[in-house]
């Protein structure tokens, strides 16, 4: 049951690695980040208007955008890899014949992003790592239990967009809408950089059509204030309806898409 997915994970780890250079550049990019943003929260950390908006998760900005960069990076991957690793598939003319082959289709779309998703929880841990370790901020009270549900939570949501995202690209082979607009709108609306609250009425009532709005607070309140299932159930109750609805919808589209593009004849070619 889980050869086929084990073969894909190796297979994408071993072609990672093998960019030596990029491996190491991309923990480079996190440094330098994580050190951006402190000296940000620096000058923004004593205003008063800041602390006020970012109480509810304890007032220390840095903390807060910490936490922001850090898991936004599982809704680029969920938007990207899907459409990214077809892409790749379809130039390299792999993905026809692992089609047509006896591995089932949810076993193909789901294990070809998993060493995605696994890199980038390492990607997150050396965010958090390095708050924690050299910037000070404090994980003592953490819940982890409930982060990590959020978490999960967090990365099927995302994912069902991103399956979504690729089924466009495998039907109009380039130009995905689809990914820049929610990625755009959930950076701008989803809290990553500022709290929701500091938008107009109208934009907050948008923001919770995004999961990252959700998945932010139930891990910033779990996190920084140790808050745990009973305090964030709310927001975990909404990205399980989200994840629900959007997970069987996204399959079916890409049943679709693949039944379109073989129809087509297009399935080999990007």
């Amino acid at each position: 049951m889980l050869r086929k997915p084990l073969a894909f994970l190796k297979k994408d780890f071993l072609m990672e690695i093998s960019y030596r250079f990029s491996f190491v550049l991309q923990f480079a990019s996190i440094f330098f980040s994580v050190v951006l943003f402190y000296f940000v929260g620096q000058l923004l950390g004593e205003a008063p208007s800041v602390q006020r908006s970012i109480s509810e998760y304890g007032g220390d900005y840095f903390s807060f955008v910490l936490i922001g960069i850090a898991f936004q990076n599982f809704l680029s991957v969920g938007l990207g890899s899907f459409s990214n690793n077809i892409r790749a598939e379809q130039m390299i003319g792999t993905l026809e014949a692992m089609l047509v082959s006896p591995t089932r289709l949810p076993t193909i779309v789901l294990s070809s992003s998993q060493w995605s998703f696994a890199f980038t929880s390492i990607r997150v841990g050396a965010y958090l790592l390095l708050g924690g370790l050299f910037f000070g901020v404090s994980f003592g009270g953490a819940r982890v239990l409930p982060a990590l549900t959020a978490l999960v939570l967090t990365v099927v949501a995302f994912s069902s967009l991103g399956i979504i995202s690729a089924s466009f690209i495998m039907i109009f082979k380039k130009g995905d809408p689809i990914a820049w607009a929610i990625s755009t709108s959930s950076t701008l609306l989803g809290g990553v950089y500022y709290p929701i609250t500091i938008l107009p009425d109208w934009l907050q009532i948008a923001s919770y059509a995004f999961p990252i709005t959700y998945a932010l607070r139930a891990i910033r309140l779990s996190l920084l204030q140790g808050q745990g299932f009973s305090q964030v159930g709310g927001d975990l109750g909404a990205l399980v309806i989200f994840s629900a609805i959007t997970l069987p919808i996204s399959l079916l589209i890409f049943r679709f898409a693949v039944r379109r593009a073989k129809r087509d004849g297009s399935l080999a070619y990007y």
